[in-house]
């Protein structure tokens, strides 16, 4: 039954009506970000003052296009949240019917996808991270047979949110002909919102974004947070404060600015380390240059939360995509290596919904069973880290037994394996 492309569409009505139904049941928890981004809507739409074409933003000037699509019928917030609402459903729509559609086990990584959903919970649907988690499926979906088009639609998205940028750094990395198929189509995507911010007036403004992260404190539920947010419990050196001016929880106390500082160097260093890992690994092994770059792309967005001092929960939905293409497109031998990962992220996707929105104010003032259930959490997106890198390593030196080999996205080789050895990125 579940194998009947009716039963998924029930399905996916079914996870997004109980999503719709807790956010809103969670009220401000859910909708306090996109209060903000109704405010920053109206005051773009009302007075003309827009987001980085005119102050500096938290975020890059691609979020402008979902921030103030919503705002365009209806002046209220509860007629732009139900907008921002059906935005996230309608994208997360087109992404699953990606899914279905990907060659091998399409519609179980799409039922995967759905469970996922479910145990990430509303705030999927409640942030840009949503939009960030649709434009991460399509392209890495796209990216099978058509690298170009999914360059551009993660350059897009890394427009708006950061995280899709791994799937372009995935594939320059993994890809056969990169200037054709990554730089170009980047580079195109690129110079067209740049153009356009600088027509509006953003100036220097357009590159903001990362200026703005770099002044940002260390958010009390990121990873490297951890040992002091576990300090907190026995010694009051340790606290947790609210940031007013983008309203979000950071920690104080010995050594948290040090850490901060850290951060900002290790976080582009481990995107180095782990683009030249792949490029090292699919050189080794060009037959493998799938597996090479779902496993990049993994462990990319893994480690821009792992290093990440921003750390916000709702960044677990990065890891969902490529585990859900992985589903799909692992070949029969590599099958093995994802399941454990596939259960992993799910049980991490459980424990972030406790922590947000079920058990924030509890982790916000100290109470010990939620710091350590936050501490578990944490300690599981490193393992998933350390274990994609240590696949990407083991996948350049070896044929796993019963691998089948794969081909190029979009090359017409004669030897290329049937369904559901999936051909690669390129």
């Amino acid at each position: 039954m579940l194998r009947s492309p009716w039963a998924l569409v029930a399905g996916f009505a079914l996870v997004h009506a109980w999503l719709i139904v807790d956010a809103l049941t969670w009220g401000y928890r859910i909708s306090g970000d996109v209060q903000l981004y109704w405010y920053w809507a109206r005051a773009g739409w009302d007075r003309g003052i827009w987001p980085v074409l005119d102050y500096d933003w938290v975020y890059p000037v691609g979020a402008l296009l979902p921030v103030s699509a919503p705002a365009v019928v209806g002046t209220s917030f509860e007629a732009y949240y139900a907008q921002f609402l059906a935005l996230v459903v309608v994208l997360d729509a087109v992404a699953l019917w990606f899914l279905a559609r990907l060659p091998g086990r399409g519609r179980v990584a799409a039922w995967w996808w759905l469970l996922f959903l479910v145990a990430l919970g509303p705030i999927f649907l409640g942030r840009l991270d949503g939009v960030a988690g649709a434009l991460l499926v399509v392209s890495l979906a796209v990216a099978v047979r058509r690298p170009a088009v999914a360059t551009a639609i993660a350059t897009f998205g890394a427009w708006v949110k950061i995280a899709p940028g791994a799937v372009v750094v995935a594939l320059l990395t993994t890809a056969r002909r990169p200037w054709r198929t990554v730089i170009l189509p980047g580079a195109a995507v690129s110079v067209v919102v740049v153009a356009l911010a600088l027509a509006g007036g953003s100036g220097a403004r357009v590159l903001g974004v990362f200026g703005t992260q770099d002044s940002r404190g260390l958010q009390s539920e990121s990873v490297f947070a951890t040992p002091f947010s576990v300090l907190r419990l026995v010694d009051p050196q340790w606290r947790v404060w609210m940031n007013p001016d983008i309203r979000t929880l950071e920690i104080l106390g010995p050594g948290t600015s040090t850490t901060g500082r850290l951060l900002d160097v290790l976080l582009p260093l481990a995107v180095v380390a782990i683009a030249a890992t792949s490029w090292w690994a699919v050189r080794r092994r060009p037959e493998a240059r799938t597996d090479v770059f779902l496993l990049a792309v993994t462990a990319l967005l893994l480690s821009l939360i792992v290093f990440n001092k921003v750390g916000s929960p709702q960044f677990v939905a990065w890891i969902g995509p490529p585990v859900a293409v992985a589903i799909a497109l692992a070949g029969p031998g590599a099958r093995p290596v994802w399941s454990p990962p596939a259960l992993a992220v799910l049980g991490t996707a459980v424990l972030t919904q406790v922590l947000y929105p079920v058990a924030y104010w509890e982790f916000t003032v100290g109470t010990p069973w939620i710091v350590l259930l936050a501490a578990v959490r944490n300690v599981a997106l490193v393992v998933l880290l350390v274990g994609a890198v240590v696949r990407l390593v083991q996948r350049g030196r070896r044929v796993p037994q019963g691998a089948t080999p794969t081909v190029e996205a979009g090359s017409s080789a004669p030897h290329a394996p049937q369904a559901p050895s999936a051909p690669p990125a390129s």
